[in-house]
């Protein structure tokens, strides 16, 4: 992307942020799904608030694109909820894979599971596992839309409408980032909305099988998550600015 064309979409950024002070999730969606047609797509970890947008943009746009990253270490629970969506929708999640030979260098070099040995090893899994193949899921498109929310940690707590994803070189949308865990039930339960079992069983957040785990009474929402770093290093990547 030329340096102009960037600028243009920063700008763009400041503008729809601005106005989008007073608009609702659906509304803010329903802009993006006319406005970039065919160059947006909702970006789904299969979690709960990735849910939620997914039924809002079904409900405006059946063709809607969504996309799902397979690390290949996800929980059983996760592999079955993709097929349960795609059949409640009637919709085809597109499921992303890292690629063989940078996995299979990476375990016969560190190890099956060497992200328990160090931060630098764990951001070298997530690199192979999601940032590469979210790479290749982003090429075709100028937005995507996540389930980010201020409240999930303190990695989050600036978490804007819409963003400019500078690494990715497009707009990042954020539908949900001023609800809070209550208005994400409260919207589950009143449409019926299909979700993980794990959400049920103390997982709030949820990825790798390895790197997941339930949370304690009054816990962080995302203290189930890489357990054994600190909280402000525990994000895979792919939201980071």
């Amino acid at each position: 992307m030329e340096q102009g064309e960037e600028q243009g979409y920063r700008n763009i950024v400041e503008k729809l942020n601005s106005r989008f002070k007073k608009y609702g999730p659906e509304e803010i969606i329903r802009y993006f799904l006319a406005e970039f047609e065919g160059k947006v797509a909702i970006s789904s970890s299969m979690g709960i608030e990735d849910q939620v947008l997914t039924d809002m943009a079904v409900k405006i746009n059946p063709e809607v694109k969504i996309f799902t990253l397979d690390t290949g270490r996800l929980f059983p629970e996760t592999y079955d909820l993709i097929r349960k969506t795609n059949g409640y929708y009637g919709v085809k999640i597109q499921v992303y894979f890292p690629e063989s030979g940078d996995v299979e260098a990476m375990v016969n070099e560190k190890g099956i599971n060497l992200f328990y040995e160090s931060i630098e090893y764990r951001k070298q899994c997530c690199h192979v596992r999601k940032l590469k193949p979210l790479s290749r899921a982003l090429k075709p498109l100028d937005a995507w839309i996540c389930g980010l929310r201020t409240e999930q940690s303190v990695t989050r707590i600036l978490t804007r409408h819409v963003e400019w994803d500078e690494k990715n070189g497009l707009i990042k949308v954020n539908p949900l980032s001023e609800w809070l865990g209550k208005d994400i039930w409260d919207y589950v339960h009143k449409h019926n909305v299909p979700y993980n079992p794990l959400h049920d069983q103390g997982f709030p957040s949820i990825g790798c099988q390895p790197c997941t785990r339930a949370v304690k009474p009054g816990e962080d929402l995302r203290a189930g998550r890489w357990w054994w770093e600190q909280p402000e290093q525990k994000e895979c990547g792919l939201h980071r600015k």
